[in-house]
């Protein structure tokens, strides 16, 4: 079933989740094992995200050395290993970066013929690697081209375009949102007119970055109400749970963390740091489930323990 139909039909908010494939070598034991804790709570559907290459280099005897590798390949196997083993939708995220627009083409067709009937477009984070573009292949630069492929591909519309009697596709588009606006756009306003180019595309619903104030997410969701964007806004929660979070998490995603965040965590001890983290979620996720929010998604990622504390406290 689609995330938007889930969404429509629910009367309480949902509780999703979102998680990252292991590392190139890894097991996917561990990875099930996160779920087996997680699935109790009987999400609707689980994100899990995808990585495009990356660079690095390496010290030789001959000098320094470029290496381009794909760190946590997997995605789609992931997705379908979860449906089939857990009965869960799953929603494998799709990138701009580090794919051209054939390659991209290719996974939806493999999503489709698998049974996925959800995705989320982003453009990806640039990890320092610009993928070559072979003659005759094309690229997509920005999320809103992204979400237009698969809005074409719908449509029965396809790449090459001699395929006049194409089978449409039926996917439903998720793309992101920034409550704090997006680090490269200049100001908001142009931030959410870029967001309901998405929406305008085809993307039927917006899951927002982290956030650690509800006030950044109520003013998001007004200001998007304001300029036509009537599809539902999702929030998404990450628990703060090292003390080093403080640097890594606004470095990583460019969000501000709460003075009264910070003072408690810096003072705090580090085994206290987790249960810190889980009684600023739980108030977070009170307001938004008084709110009425449509669901709460929360960055799992590979560590399921915080979130278990906090919906056990939550009584879900």
């Amino acid at each position: 079933m689609k995330v938007i139909e889930k969404i429509e039909k629910s009367k309480d908010t949902l509780i999703s989740f979102e998680i990252i494939p292991p590392l190139r070598g890894g097991d996917i034991k561990m990875l099930f094992g996160i779920i087996d804790d997680i699935i109790q709570y009987n999400p609707p559907f689980i994100d899990v995200t995808s990585h495009s290459a990356e660079v690095h280099y390496e010290e030789t005897t001959e000098g320094i050395r470029k290496k381009v590798k794909r760190k946590r390949p997997g995605t789609i196997g992931i997705c379908v290993a979860i449906k089939n083993h857990f009965k869960v939708e799953t929603v494998p995220h799709l990138l701009c970066h580090g794919f051209t627009r054939e390659e991209t083409e290719d996974a939806l067709i493999e999503l489709n013929y698998l049974g996925i009937e959800n995705v989320f477009a982003i453009r990806g984070d640039d990890r320092g690697y610009k993928k070559p573009i072979p003659a005759g292949k094309t690229h997509n630069d920005y999320a809103v081209e992204l979400v237009s492929q698969i809005s074409d591909m719908n449509k029965g519309k396809y790449l090459e375009e001699e395929l006049l009697d194409a089978t449409p596709t039926n996917f439903c588009i998720g793309v992101a949102g920034y409550p704090e606006k997006h680090f490269e756009a200049p100001n908001r306003k142009t931030d959410i007119m870029h967001l309901k180019d998405k929406t305008d595309a085809g993307a039927e619903y917006i899951v927002t970055q982290l956030f650690f104030d509800n006030k950044n997410y109520f003013d998001f969701v007004k200001s998007c109400r304001s300029i036509g964007i009537k599809v539902p806004v999702i929030p998404g929660i990450k628990i703060l749970s090292l003390k080093n979070h403080l640097n890594s998490l606004p470095k990583e995603f460019h969000i501000d963390i709460p003075d009264e965040l910070t003072e408690e965590v810096m003072k705090a001890k580090s085994e206290q740091i987790i249960d810190i983290g889980v009684d600023w979620a739980f108030k977070q996720c009170e307001e938004l489930l008084n709110a009425k929010v449509p669901a709460i998604h929360f960055y799992v990622l590979q560590h399921s323990k915080p979130i278990k504390k906090l919906l056990n406290k939550l009584k879900i």
